[in-house]
């Protein structure tokens, strides 16, 4: 078993609870036409997200991956159009939250603690994240 999070460009995701998880299960059907293992097949922000991860935590598979030796820090990045799915080794989980929800805050990224709790981050607009409620409301201005 592996420590799941995710990460996810926030205007992709629906800003509702239940569809958001809905939204989450299709996107980890796996189904768009690439392999997912190339960071060049999704956005600039999740893209430099991931490059920055790799100091950390390097891939474990895919064209980044070049440690022969086992390394604790080895993640599997599953990378999508509008995601990136990373699976963490348990012993490195509260590192790996940490050093997620930095960076998603940075490169303005939502979060969801796939393994964890289950909570939804979404960018703030002040460089931090912000926990999703159940239904976040919309501006006054949009009343349609």
């Amino acid at each position: 078993m592996s420590y799941d999070l995710m990460v996810f460009q926030k205007n992709a995701a629906p800003l509702r609870k239940k569809d958001f998880m809905a939204w989450y299960e299709n996107q980890t059907q796996w189904t768009e036409d690439h392999g997912y293992d190339d960071p060049e097949n999704t956005s600039a922000e999740l893209r430099n997200w991931y490059v920055e991860m790799q100091g950390r935590f390097p891939d474990l598979n895919g064209p980044n991956a070049n440690d022969p030796t086992e390394n604790p820090n080895e993640t599997d990045y599953s990378i999508g159009r509008k995601i990136i799915y990373a699976a963490f080794s348990w012993s490195q989980a509260e590192s790996a939250y940490q050093k997620t929800t930095e960076l998603a805050a940075k490169y303005k990224l939502g979060f969801f603690d796939a393994s964890g709790s289950s909570a939804i981050w979404i960018p703030d607009g002040n460089g931090k994240l912000k926990i999703l409620k159940e239904s976040e409301p919309k501006p006054w201005w949009k009343f349609w």
